[in-house]
């Protein structure tokens, strides 16, 4: 299972939310790339980084904070938050982002999200698959949808998407353990999808269910900020 340690972005500081509430958020780090250096010494190989800015103002804030990342680690960077335009995705990647994850544009404005896989490659685009309560939200998890996360999946994988993040909201930033029954449910359901498990992640032995469970990436986020899993601890499992 590939760890990905993420990375969110406010005012060009690393920051944590919990369930993704702008008022309630703690400050890790005034630098990311020293954090992002960090985890490349380590032996981490992938970054999730997600401009939190971007998502509430609905288009790309961080954009330096990405150049900078990708210019001084060899990371391979997936970035999310506030892609609304075709603008916002060229400057991503432009940026030195190997992927993107998008979300709440894929459920407001699916042909644009569809014209997106078709012009950049189903490589380079992740579909970001945020639930609250079994639905979709979107524009910073401020907003819950009519759509169901299975409906969702299935849509976009008829499109050709074969990435998909999914954040169980309600667990995000909690540490009470990641949603393992809804993940084995989606990876029965869709056989072959490369799902990537964010949320709720508190202890090593989450980040085992979460192997057992057959996921083949999984999001480590406030469990390595708050000491709960070491650098180290990350290092040897992500190099198994």
């Amino acid at each position: 299972m590939e760890i990905v340690p993420a990375i969110d972005i406010i005012d060009g500081k690393c920051v944590r939310l919990t369930k993704g509430d702008y008022n309630i958020r703690k400050t890790y780090s005034d630098n990311p790339l020293d954090m992002a250096l960090r985890f490349q010494d380590a032996g981490i190989r992938r970054l999730h980084l997600v401009d939190l800015d971007g998502a509430k103002s609905k288009h790309i804030v961080n954009y330096p904070t990405l150049e900078a990342i990708a210019g001084h680690t060899d990371l391979t960077i997936d970035f999310g938050g506030g892609i609304k335009s075709t603008a916002d995705l060229e400057t991503a990647l432009g940026c030195g982002a190997a992927m993107v994850t998008v979300g709440s544009t894929a459920v407001t404005q699916p042909e644009l999200m569809t014209e997106w896989i078709e012009r950049f490659g189903q490589e380079h685009i992740i579909l970001g698959a945020d639930a609250r309560d079994g639905k979709i939200s979107v524009n910073g998890w401020k907003e819950d949808s009519d759509l169901t996360l299975s409906d969702f999946i299935r849509s976009y994988m008829q499109k050709g998407i074969t990435q998909v993040l999914c954040t169980d909201i309600n667990r995000d930033g909690m540490l009470q353990g990641p949603a393992v029954n809804l993940y084995k449910s989606l990876l029965s359901e869709f056989p072959g999808i490369k799902l990537i498990a964010s949320g709720g992640v508190s202890s090593m032995q989450d980040l085992t269910d979460l192997k057992d469970a057959g996921l083949p990436a999984a999001i480590v986020g406030k469990a390595y900020y708050e000491g709960r899993i070491t650098l180290d601890q990350l290092s040897k499992l992500s190099q198994e």
